[in-house]
């Protein structure tokens, strides 16, 4: 019996979803295989991309075009630098700090596996379990870390190498991107799309990741614990990797104020943090990014999972942006793709009045 319409037509849409899922699978063996330069690369993009507004607002003040892109590219470094040296910093303290506690935190160990085995854990599979968490293995690991810089040495100088590139690339850019306007428009309106969603997202990210820092030293300072200016710096720079960032920053402030000042520093530690953390970045933060470049938890996290599985601790960073690239080429630029704004726009109504709009002077 011939298959009927709807048969023939459910055929083709099969073919292309496994062919779409193929390549897509493909797509992510390259970039991970090419992680180590493919990050990089696309850091640097994203830095110059945020930056670029200098540059056009120099040029409007009569600034040669040339020299605009030099002090673009400088912004970046200086701002690059500053990151760099306030991680290799604040690692540095905590390390430094870790062995003053090493006997608490050996005792913590010793009564957290106690009591497991008072609650009826088996002493052996308990012992197999929390060996990965040795506490000595624990520290040795923290101490490694220095050791193991000279690979993020490498992505810096890649990192550096495309920003000089890039600014060479400045002074033009704006009309490479009106020429591809011209021809592609629908690309065109998906490249200014993405321009435009991830520097609001790096400009937006850093201010109220300062604000967050900022409280969270206050706060610890005033508590009482110990480098109370490295854990805000920490909370900072954390901050850039989304939906886990906080649990990272927290935890290193958490079991200090724990081992120096007793348990109820610590609860108030959680709970301080918790409390900033929901009310700038959940409840204040969301009405300055705009919901037009958002997307869901659901699918914020999937994209670090994701991501982190391809890029490595570079894709961490890069999640989001990576995300939005994905989604300003693909379902922005296709009339028939954007459906899938229903399903991953945090605001799909305002994703779709952003997707109409042409408008390339942002860009």
């Amino acid at each position: 019996m011939a298959p009927g319409p709807e048969g023939t037509a459910a055929q083709p849409r099969f073919n292309i979803v496994v062919i779409g899922l193929a390549a897509s699978l493909v797509c992510l063996l390259v970039l991970r295989e090419f992680a180590g330069i493919i990050g990089p690369l696309f850091l640097a993009l994203n830095l110059m991309i945020t930056a670029y507004p200098v540059h056009t607002w120099l040029v409007r003040k009569g600034t040669p075009s040339w020299l605009s892109a030099v002090v673009v590219s400088l912004t970046v470094f200086a701002v690059l630098l500053a990151i760099v040296v306030g991680l290799i910093w604040s690692v540095t303290e905590m390390i430094s700090l870790m062995p003053q506690y090493s006997r608490e935190f050996i005792q913590l160990y010793d009564q957290v596996v106690d009591q497991f085995i008072r609650w009826g854990f088996d002493a052996n599979a308990l012992e197999n379990l929390m060996s990965s968490l040795d506490p000595t293995r624990l520290l040795g690991a923290a101490t490694s870390v220095v050791s193991g810089a000279s690979g993020a040495v490498g992505l810096i100088g890649i990192v550096v190498a495309a920003i000089v590139f890039l600014a060479m690339d400045t002074p033009g850019m704006e009309r490479r991107i009106r020429m591809i306007a011209t021809s592609r428009s629908k690309i065109g309106v998906a490249m200014g799309s993405f321009a435009r969603g991830v520097r609001r997202y790096w400009l937006v990210t850093t201010i109220f990741g300062l604000i967050v820092a900022v409280l969270d030293g206050i706060a610890l300072a005033l508590m009482g614990v110990p480098l109370a200016l490295v854990w805000a710096l920490f909370s900072f720079l954390t901050n850039y990797i989304p939906n886990i960032g906080f649990v990272i920053g927290l935890i290193p402030p958490a079991l200090v104020a724990l081992f120096a000042n007793g348990w109820q520093t610590a609860l108030a530690v959680i709970i301080i943090y918790s409390v900033l953390n929901f009310v700038v970045q959940s409840i204040i933060q969301p009405r300055f990014t705009g919901e037009s470049v958002g997307v869901t938890p659901t699918t914020s996290f999937v994209s670090l999972l994701l991501w982190t599985a391809v890029l490595g601790g570079m894709g961490t960073l890069l999640a989001l942006p990576l995300t939005l690239l994905v989604k300003s080429l693909l379902i922005d630029a296709d009339p028939r793709a954007r459906w899938a704004n229903a399903l991953i726009a945090s605001d799909p109504v305002s994703a779709e009045d952003a997707d109409s709009d042409d408008d390339m002077a942002q860009f």
